[in-house]
């Protein structure tokens, strides 16, 4: 199913449902969702972009996506902290009246994870990076569920620098996190109408067919999921092999 799903959403028509649709894209960056940004404000959607760093290259994707986009709201980085996401997330949620549609951008990186930690220890460092787009999520959901919008969230994980060996192992681990999450909250939301799914990293290089290769691809998919054609999908978790 899941793999039909990627087939037409890589070959879908445009989606003129998606014009005036109220988007919040968080963690853009010049290495992560430009094409995804973009996407959205070629669809005359009206965007809320948070960015995850303060430089000329982000200025000069903020002037490229603005004139496409119906209306085009900007913020810059947020703590990674508990109370600064809950707070962004609140005024997200609002600036535009509401909201139909999140899509976190979450990069899950090692850090100085000590390369012979436990999997408990790398199952903690995920959960750790996991916890932001956790709470926006859920406050834009409430806030869903207020405005008695069916919506959709999309949390879109990647995991980079590296070497292959140990990219494979973090993101096996990355991809069980993320799948429990979006389930578990696909089943909280459903009986209001709201969505979640995700696009986690390949645990497994190599295993060709139909799938996603590229951010290209990911922006197409989350296009199909935000429209009408994608009304039907919840609780699915694609896999990217992004390098």
């Amino acid at each position: 199913m899941l793999m039909s799903v990627i087939e037409d959403a890589l070959s879908g028509p445009a989606y003129p449902d998606l014009a005036g649709k109220r988007v919040l894209i968080t963690g853009l960056s010049s290495r992560c969702g430009v094409d995804i940004a973009r996407a959205f404000a070629e669809h005359r959607s009206r965007l809320v972009l948070q960015f995850s760093e303060a430089s000329k290259s982000m200025q000069t994707v903020a002037e490229l996506i603005a004139p496409d986009a119906l209306e085009t709201r900007m913020y810059g980085p947020v703590a990674p902290r508990e109370e600064e996401a809950v707070a962004f997330a609140k005024t997200a949620a609002k600036v535009l009246g509401g909201l139909d549609a999140v899509i976190n951008l979450v990069p899950l990186v090692p850090g100085d994870l000590d390369p012979f930690a436990s999997m408990e220890d790398v199952e903690r460092m995920v959960a750790r990076q996991l916890a932001v787009p956790f709470l926006t999520s859920k406050i834009a959901a409430n806030r869903m569920s207020m405005m008695l919008t069916d919506g959709v969230v999309l949390n879109v994980a990647t995991v980079s620098g590296m070497p292959q060996r140990a990219k494979s192992a973090f993101a096996t681990v990355a991809k069980a996190g993320l799948s429990a999450m979006t389930r578990a909250q696909a089943e909280e939301w459903a009986s209001r109408g709201i969505r979640f799914n995700a696009v986690a990293p390949q645990a497994m290089a190599g295993l060709g067919g139909a799938g996603l290769s590229s951010e290209p691809d990911i922006a197409s998919l989350a296009l199909y999921l935000v429209s009408g054609q994608g009304k039907r999908l919840s609780g699915c978790v694609f896999e990217a092999d992004m390098h």
